[in-house]
């Protein structure tokens, strides 16, 4: 499965993908707003994509993307839908390595995922979640589309979270 866009290409995530996502969940960005995921190699990523990734393409069909250049194949981020058991709609999330924030991939990537859910899969609601003082996802939450519509916290997480979604 991919998705093509002017300058980006997603493609669903594997096991190959491994040193990126040291890179990704050690990055300044993940740590202060997603949080740590003691990924700290190879071996720590490739189970964390086998336990957390790869099982939600199995069960709902589709998941997250990494997000490459078009024109490099350089991987830039990451982006896509994620089907949580204790909640009735996917949700999108996003994340991109420091050098590639504010120039517009956030947005060229996150609404394709978004047309993609909503045209190719049918999906009519998306959630969206985000840190209050994230003020970058708000804005691009925002710009797909979401709307803010309250605030939710996570069964294994006390921190809480503003709630988006695309239902009135």
């Amino acid at each position: 499965m991919k998705l093509i866009t002017q300058r980006l290409i997603l493609k669903k995530i594997t096991t190959a993908d491994a040193l990126f996502y040291v890179k990704l969940f050690n990055s300044e960005g993940w740590l202060k707003y997603i949080g740590d995921r003691n990924v700290h190699t190879k071996a720590d990523a490739v189970a964390y994509i086998k336990k957390h990734y790869l099982p939600i393409y199995e069960k709902n069909g589709y998941g997250p993307f990494t997000v490459n250049l078009k024109d490099t194949g350089e991987t830039i981020g990451a982006c896509g839908l994620y089907k949580r058991d204790h909640l009735d709609h996917p949700d999108i999330g996003f994340a991109f390595l420091p050098d590639y924030i504010g120039k517009g991939y956030g947005y060229e990537a996150a609404k394709a995922v978004m047309e993609y859910a909503q045209s190719d899969l049918g999906l009519a609601t998306i959630l969206g979640f985000t840190v209050h003082y994230n003020k970058a996802s708000i804005a691009l939450l925002e710009k797909i589309g979401l709307k803010e519509s309250g605030t939710f916290k996570f069964p294994d997480d006390d921190e809480e979270l503003l709630l988006f979604s695309n239902e009135s």
